[in-house]
């Protein structure tokens, strides 16, 4: 193949991931117009954020092996015309419990597009040196569009209505039906096997139970059904595991775990992207409801982050070329606490560029660490297992997204409702229940409140300690990790001499 048409290929490939990652973020400037107009609960309101991302976590696993056997590229259009199905369920949802509904199919449809974007890529470009460029094009595209999607969705809200946001996944996904034919290739395992159905579905059950018994927990405290939920996540996890060990054809080869940097790799992407993910769902809300932002307004100084991010990619992308891979992931995780450290310093009147410029340094971060460890797992996965390697490093980076969302998410607004207890005393039960749910909530109530201003300025203080708390838990989960990471990544060689004049 062509370099030319291989570089096309790979900005067919780019859509979906931006796509995809968008979906995640693309509500948080919504989610207040949501509220309006369909009056979701509080839970409700998290599981419209994060329904999406567990389904699509829980997925990528089987659908990276059935990429493997019916070919990744047919995969990557039966989920392009499945997503986009999904997006217009999503955006003409009458209720928050069938948005809820449209958001897991979207997840289901998502699951198919990501595990084969990045095998193909593996096909794309046989050579090291332009894979690794591609690969960091690719995990920009996915880092990005987490930026993009509060942009997209703060510039429709200014003229739309919320289902617009969803309604913006049809022409890419339309080009990526038209254009993927002619520029990708067809690859599959022709040695696969029987596809593991009973594997599947423990592994789907598995992860969900286990995300809602800590969902739970977190909000409920220590009850039985959710400590019930979780204990049976773990043991299903277990079964799934030991089966993989057993049966001649598994969905995860789990030999690949024997390479100690393979499991690291995947690890380091999952606690990033799980306090990427978890952090931003505050500091863009900070934005529009703390500091008073219309979402357009919002979404524009959003694009501040932008050089934070092109420095990370263009730096990594050299250094990537001639040092080893540990201190480079060490360096980035380090820039992402840095990020986190500046957000946790925030106050209801804190400057605009504190909250930007933790924002950026935690973009710069993600990308940095991201796009290396994303490298080091399809470099070393056999070409027959490529599927399900890349399976496995989208898993651990939907899963940290989702759990990100799900626990710092669940961590932050524990923490909102805690301090808001003496706030809303006094008030009606059904007020004082909305407003000590959420943010949104606490507004609307106190514009309809005589003393409102008073209930708003506790809710806003409320809000900002939930904010700084996630981003300290992220901080120090990040700190704690790098010198494991480190040490873990140090015998991984640098780039030969040969490949880097190449």
């Amino acid at each position: 193949m062509s370099d030319r048409r291989a570089w096309a290929g790979l900005a067919v490939l780019v859509l979906p991931c931006l796509l995809i990652s968008m979906d995640i973020s693309v509500l948080f400037f919504a989610l207040p117009f949501i509220a309006a107009d369909l009056g979701p609960t509080g839970p409700e309101q998290l599981w419209i954020m994060d329904a999406y991302s567990f389904t699509l976590a829980g997925g990528l696993i089987t659908m990276g092996a059935v990429g493997d056997r019916v070919g990744r590229r047919k995969l990557l259009l039966l989920g392009a015309a499945a997503f986009s199905a999904a997006s217009v369920a999503a955006a003409y949802a009458p209720t928050a419990e069938l948005l809820i509904a449209a958001r897991f199919l979207l997840g289901v449809a998502g699951a198919t597009l990501l595990p084969s974007t990045l095998s193909l890529i593996r096909t794309l470009f046989p050579d090291d040196a332009k894979r690794k460029v591609a690969i960091a094009v690719w995990t920009g595209g996915i880092t990005i569009g987490a930026f993009i999607g509060p942009i997209a969705g703060g510039l429709l809200l200014e003229f739309f209505w919320w289902g617009s946001a969803f309604l913006i996944n049809l022409p890419a996904m339309a080009l990526l039906l038209a254009l993927g034919p002619m520029l990708l290739p067809e690859t599959r395992n022709p040695d696969a096997g029987r596809f593991d159905f009973p594997g599947a579905v423990l592994s789907m059950a598995a992860m969900l139970a286990v995300v809602y018994g800590m969902k739970k927990t977190a909000v409920e405290g220590v009850e039985p059904v959710p400590v019930a939920a979780l204990v049976l996540g773990l043991v299903l996890a277990v079964v799934f595991l030991r089966r993989q060990r057993r049966i001649a054809y598994p969905l995860v080869d789990l030999a690949m775990f024997g390479d100690r940097t393979f499991g690291t790799a995947i690890g380091i992407n999952l606690v990033a992207m799980f306090c990427f993910i978890g952090s931003m769902m505050f500091t863009n809300q900070y934005l529009q409801l703390v500091l008073g932002m219309r979402p357009f307004e919002a979404a524009l100084w959003s694009l501040v982050v932008v050089p934070f991010i092109a420095v990370g990619m263009t730096v990594s992308g050299v250094l990537a070329q001639r040092l080893r891979i540990a201190p480079l992931v060490a360096g980035g995780l380090v820039v992402l606490a840095s990020g986190f450290a500046a957000l946790a310093t925030l106050e209801v009147d804190s400057g605009l560029w504190v909250v930007l410029a933790g924002s950026g340094l935690v973009g710069a971060g993600v990308l940095v660490t991201t796009t290396l460890t994303g490298d080091h797992v399809l470099s070393t996965a056999p070409e027959e297992k490529v599927g399900s390697a890349s399976a496995l490093a989208e898993t651990g980076t939907e899963l940290g997204g989702a759990l990100g969302m799900a626990v710092l998410g669940t961590v932050g607004a524990a923490v909102y409702h805690r301090e808001m207890a003496g706030a809303v005393a006094g008030l009606p039960p059904e007020a004082a229940a909305t407003a000590q749910d959420t943010l949104g909530g606490a507004a609307a109530v106190a514009a309809q409140t005589p003393g409102g201003e008073a209930l708003f300025a506790a809710a806003e203080s409320a809000f900002v300690s939930g904010l700084t708390t996630t981003a300290v838990s992220a901080a120090v989960l990040v700190l704690v990790l790098t010198v494991p990471a480190y040490r873990a990544l140090r015998k991984v060689p640098a780039p030969r001499r040969e490949a880097v004049a190449a």
